[in-house]
C-alpha cells in the first residue's frame, strides 16, 4: 500500500497531480481499446456478431472511457477556477473525492449497473499491464482523495453556507445570470407546487409554461434570424437543471421545444424554418417527438409506422408510443418510413404533423387519431401517451439531514450520513462538468455524439444513486408520498430508460471507440 501523504499540497500541485492522473488514465484506456478491439474487429472494422457477443468488455470499455473523460473533465474544471481565482477550499475538496473515488473505481472496478461491476481484467489487461499505467499521482489522489475526513469537512462548509449547489461555479456571467434567473423562477413558481401536480397526476399549468416561455426558455439556442436568442447549447444545459431542479417536468418541457428546433435548424427548408422556429422560440407552438413504436424500443432502424403521400399529403399508418406531452403539442416531429423498399436507417423521414392542441376531455380532437394515456411513476406533469434529477435529490437530502436531530444533533452530524451527501455533491458536480463539456463541444460545431453519449450514460445512473441514497437519508418519510423525495425518486428512474436507455448509450460509445472507420 502506498504511503499516505498528510501534508496538503498547493493548489497547483493537485492539478498538476490531476495532469498526470488523466495521462496515466488514457494510457489505459488505450491499452483497453486495443484489448478489446482484439475480440471485436476485423482490420479496424467491427463485427457486429462479435461485437454483441462481447457486450460485458465492449460496455464496460465505454464506462472506462466515460471515466477517463471524466476525470479529465474534472481536471478542466479545476484549472478553470484556478485560472479565475475561484478555486477555494470547497471546490479543491470536490475534486479530490472525486478524482480521487473515480480513479480507485477504474483500477477497482465499476458499476454499470446495481448488479454489473466491470473490471480491467473482463476487457483483457493483465494487473501487470494495470500496474504498469499507475503512476505516483493516480495513488496519491486514491490515497488522499476520498477520505472520511474530506468528506465531513465538504458537508461541514456546505451546513455553514446553508446551500446544497456546490461545485456549478466556472460558467461565463450571461450562463450565471440566466443560472439565478431559472433558478429564482423554479423556487417561486415550480418547487412548491410539483409535489401536488405530481400526485395529481396534473398538466403543468398553462400560465407556468406561457412564464416559462416569456423568461425565453423556448428561445435560447433558436437564431437570432428566427426570433431566437442564439445562444448555445451550454445555455439549455443550465435552463434544463434549473428547472429540473424543481421538477423534472418543467425541465423537460424546454427541452421538447430544443429537439424540434434542431431538427428543423439542421434539415428543414427555409419555409420551415421561417414558419415554425420563431413560433417555438415564443412558446405558441408547443412541439413533441414522435419517434418510438410499441415493438422497437430504441432499435429505430426497425421502425414500422408508414408514411404514403397521396397528392399534397402524407397519410401515416401505424402506431407511436411514449409520446410526451403530446395532447397539448401543436407540432409532431414524426419519424416514419416513406420508403418501403429501403430497409433500415435509408428509408427512414422526418415529417412535421401539425395537429390541433387537445384537452383531457378530448385529447386528439382530429379525425384518424386515437390515443390511450399511459400512467407511470413518475416524469408526470405532462403525461406520457401511446398513440394508435440529481441535484434536487441531493438538496432534499441536505435538507432534511440538517433540520432532522437524533440524538442530540442533527443527522448530517453522523458519518454515513455525511458520507451519501459528500458523494452525492461530488458525482453531480463531475456529472455536470461532463454534460456542459458536450455542449461546449456541440457549439463548437464539432461531432459529439460520443462526449453526449457518456455525459448520458453517468449522468442518469449518478441521479438515480443521488435520488436513492437520498431516500435513505430520509427514513421512514422517504417512502411517504407526501414527501417530494418519493417522487424525485420516480422520476429519476426513467433517467436510465427513455432518450436511450443505459445500455443502448454504452453500445454507441463502444461503437465509436472501436470501429476505425468512424
Amino acid at each position: 500500500m502506498p504511503a499516505v501523504v498528510t501534508e496538503k499540497p498547493s493548489y497547483r500541485e493537485v492539478i498538476a497531480m490531476l495532469g498526470d492522473a488523466v495521462a496515466a488514465m488514457d494510457a489505459l484506456l488505450a491499452d483497453a481499446r486495443r484489448t478489446v478491439g482484439e475480440r471485436v474487429t476485423v482490420d479496424d472494422r467491427v463485427v457486429s456478431r462479435r461485437f454483441d457477443s462481447e457486450q460485458r468488455a465492449t460496455h464496460g470499455l465505454a464506462w472506462l472511457a466515460t471515466y477517463v473523460e471524466a476525470i479529465r473533465q474534472l481536471s478542466h474544471y479545476a484549472q478553470r477556477l484556478a485560472d479565475g481565482g475561484t478555486f477555494g477550499e470547497t471546490e479543491e475538496l470536490l475534486v479530490r473525492i472525486g478524482a480521487g473515488e473515480y480513479l480507485a473505481q477504474v483500477l477497482g472496478g465499476i458499476a454499470m449497473s446495481q448488479s454489473e461491476i466491470v473490471r480491467l481484467a473482463d476487457l483483457g489487461l493483465s494487473a501487470a499491464a494495470v500496474a504498469a499505467r499507475v503512476n505516483p499521482a493516480v495513488e496519491h489522489l486514491i490515497a488522499t482523495g476520498n477520505t472520511p475526513h474530506r468528506r465531513a469537512r465538504l458537508v461541514e462548509l456546505m451546513r455553514e453556507r446553508h446551500d446544497a449547489t456546490v461545485g456549478a461555479c466556472g460558467l461565463d456571467e450571461t450562463l450565471e445570470s440566466i443560472r439565478e434567473e431559472m433558478r429564482k423562477f423554479a423556487e417561486d413558481r415550480v418547487a412548491p407546487f410539483a409535489q401536488a401536480w405530481h400526485l395529481r397526476n396534473e398538466y403543468i399549468p398553462l400560465d407556468v409554461i406561457a412564464q416559462m416561455a416569456e423568461l425565453g426558455v423556448f428561445s435560447l439556442t433558436v437564431p437570432e434570424d428566427y426570433e431566437g436568442m442564439g445562444l448555445g447549447k451550454e445555455s439549455m444545459c443550465v435552463v434544463s437543471e434549473e428547472l429540473s431542479r424543481g421538477y423534472i417536468g418543467v425541465g423537460s418541457l424546454g427541452t421538447r421545444s430544443e429537439i424540434a428546433a434542431e431538427l428543423i435548424l439542421g434539415s428543414g427548408t427555409e419555409e420551415q424554418k421561417r414558419k415554425w422556429l420563431p413560433k417555438i422560440a415564443s412558446g405558441e407552438v408547443l412541439p413533441t417527438a414522435v419517434f418510438t413504436e410499441p415493438n422497437t424500443g430504441s432499435d429505430l432502424a426497425s421502425l414500422k409506422t408508414r408514411a404514403v403521400r397521396q397528392g399534397d399529403v402524407y397519410k401515416i399508418y401505424g402506431n407511436k408510443t411514449w409520446i410526451t406531452h403530446p395532447v397539448r403539442a401543436d407540432l409532431m416531429t414524426l419519424l416514419v418510413r416513406t420508403n418501403q423498399a429501403e430497409a433500415g436507417y435509408r428509408g427512414l423521414s422526418m415529417l412535421l404533423a401539425e395537429k390541433p392542441r387537445g384537452t383531457d376531455a378530448e385529447p386528439f380532437p382530429v379525425p384518424g387519431m386515437t390515443g390511450t394515456e399511459i400512467e407511470v411513476l413518475g416524469y408526470r406533469g405532462m403525461k406520457e401517451y401511446e398513440i394508435a434529477v440529481a441535484q434536487a435529490a441531493m438538496e432534499q437530502a441536505f435538507g432534511y439531514a440538517t433540520s432532522r436531530v437524533q440524538f442530540g444533533e442533527p443527522i448530517a452530524a453522523f458519518p454515513r450520513i455525511a458520507d451519501k451527501i459528500a458523494m452525492m455533491a461530488a458525482e453531480i458536480m463531475i456529472a455536470r462538468q461532463l454534460t456542459y463539456y458536450a455542449a461546449r463541444q456541440k457549439d463548437s460545431g464539432r461531432r459529439c455524439d460520443l462526449e453526449a453519449g457518456m455525459a448520458k450514460l453517468l449522468a442518469a445512473r449518478v441521479a438515480w444513486a443521488a435520488a436513492d441514497n437520498a431516500v435513505q437519508v430520509h427514513g421512514g418519510n422517504g417512502f411517504a408520498v407526501e414527501f417530494p423525495v418519493s417522487r424525485i425518486l420516480c422520476d429519476a428512474r426513467i433517467l436510465n430508460i427513455f432518450e436511450g436507455a443505459a445500455e443502448i448509450q454504452a453500445q454507441v460509445i463502444a461503437r465509436r471507440l472501436l470501429d476505425g472507420s468512424n
